[in-house]
């Protein structure tokens, strides 16, 4: 199963200037709670905005087109198709940035972890439009501020309701 984790703001930013949006302790703890153990696939900006190279008990896939880059423990693949080849045998593996990954991966998707900060921040990227159609919630948990976190924000995490590359989907109807 292919899965997306993110953390978005109220206007579906994820960054700015190659970095988080904001630091929520519990989201990070989330992050690494749900992805530990299974592959994650990352683009080289991500790869570069890590605090640690590559992110422990995980398979790191980075999608990287330059060829004379080097990301030691980490495995980089030049295509998706590679990146999900490497995850052959991975019954969940997660995308986990940035903005040109998930848009490409999103119609692959099947699952969505999403956490949704209760706050608009400057940003300079964006995660695609979730299609109300395509997913439906099937979790939510909400979290108040406190002193580690300053603003409020929800774990919400989603299934596909419709394979959107099979001939049966009409998108025209």
């Amino acid at each position: 199963m292919i899965s997306i984790i993110v953390a978005i703001d109220q206007n579906n930013a994820i960054g700015f200037n190659n970095r988080l949006l904001c630091h929520l302790p519990n989201d990070l703890k989330y992050f690494k709670q749900v992805t530990s153990g299974h592959p994650v696939v990352m683009g080289w900006n991500t790869y570069l905005s890590l605090p640690v190279k590559p992110l422990p008990g995980r398979k790191n896939i980075v999608l990287c087109d330059l060829p004379t880059v080097s990301a030691p423990g980490c495995i980089l693949v030049s295509s998706i198709e590679d990146a999900c080849i490497q995850c052959n045998g991975a019954d969940e593996y997660f995308v986990i940035g940035g903005a040109q990954v998930y848009r490409r991966m999103m119609p692959l998707a099947q699952k969505l972890y999403i956490t949704r900060i209760q706050h608009v921040f400057e940003a300079d990227v964006w995660f695609p439009e979730i299609e109300a159609g395509e997913w439906q919630l099937q979790s939510v948990k909400w979290n108040a501020p406190d002193e580690k976190h300053p603003y409020a924000y929800a774990f919400e995490v989603y299934r596909k309701t419709v394979d959107m590359d099979t001939p049966d989907n009409n998108r025209s109807k």
